[in-house]
């Protein structure tokens, strides 16, 4: 059997050339057995175009860079295989993040922001000490500390969410998931009303609509739906409370 004749319809822009405009580029390429998206790009840009721009870095599922638009829907181009594509693809740029050039985006300075607007860091008094022992965690905290800690930042959630896409100032799924992991923490002692300050509005987590968008993008199913209903309750207790 031949391997299929792929059309993979590409996004091209690069906003540092004053002359360019948005425009898709068609690449024909031939399907290779076990070729991911990923393949299929550098494939590209060694064999036909060495202009195209697209980040990645891990090539497995870790790092976040490679995550577009793939025919529609936010993925990982690491982890999409062709084989379960249609013959035509189309590859576009995440939205929300500033564009770098064709299909690579800036999600750094957008998670950069986000974790000093979340103050992404135990907070405590306690002095550190350099030689005293770790602290001690049972297994079930540090689970529940590590399930919100396996997000990869890499924007799918974001690009995926309506909210997001309206109002540049919500901090999303990614943040709210981020805010979660810290209140787990027995390590934290802010309470609940200093994180309804944080987290507390429309740009945090009363700022969603529930389309649960985002759960379905996460490409390493991190439980998103569960933490922003666990934060927003615990908010609305707080903002009573207040």
């Amino acid at each position: 059997m031949s391997n299929r004749q792929l059309k993979i319809s590409v996004f091209r822009y690069n906003p540092n050339l004053p002359d360019d405009k948005p425009r898709m580029q068609e690449y024909q390429l031939e399907e290779q057995q076990g070729m991911t998206l990923f393949v299929a790009l550098n494939k590209i840009r060694e064999e036909l175009d060495p202009s195209l721009m697209f980040d990645f870095v891990c090539r497995a599922a870790i790092c976040g860079s490679c995550a577009m638009m793939i025919n529609g829907k936010p993925r990982l181009a690491c982890k999409t295989l062709t084989k379960d594509l249609p013959s035509e693809i189309t590859l576009m740029p995440l939205p929300v993040f500033k564009l770098v050039g064709d299909l690579a985006v800036d999600t750094g300075t957008w998670f950069r922001d986000l974790q000093v607007r979340t103050e992404a860091w135990v907070h405590t008094d306690k002095e550190f000490d350099s030689q005293a022992l770790e602290d001690r965690m049972d297994n079930e905290t540090a689970l529940a500390i590590y399930e919100p800690e396996r997000c990869i930042e890499c924007g799918c959630c974001v690009a995926s969410c309506v909210t997001a896409n309206i109002r540049e100032d919500f901090i999303g799924a990614a943040g709210i998931n981020r805010v979660a992991r810290f209140m787990v923490d027995p390590r934290d002692k802010r309470s609940d009303a200093q994180y309804f300050e944080v987290v507390g509005n429309e740009d945090g987590t009363f700022g969603c609509v529930g389309l649960m968008a985002c759960d379905d993008s996460c490409p390493i199913q991190v439980p998103l739906e569960s933490q922003l209903a666990w934060v927003r309750r615990k908010m609305a207790l707080a903002g009573l409370k207040l």
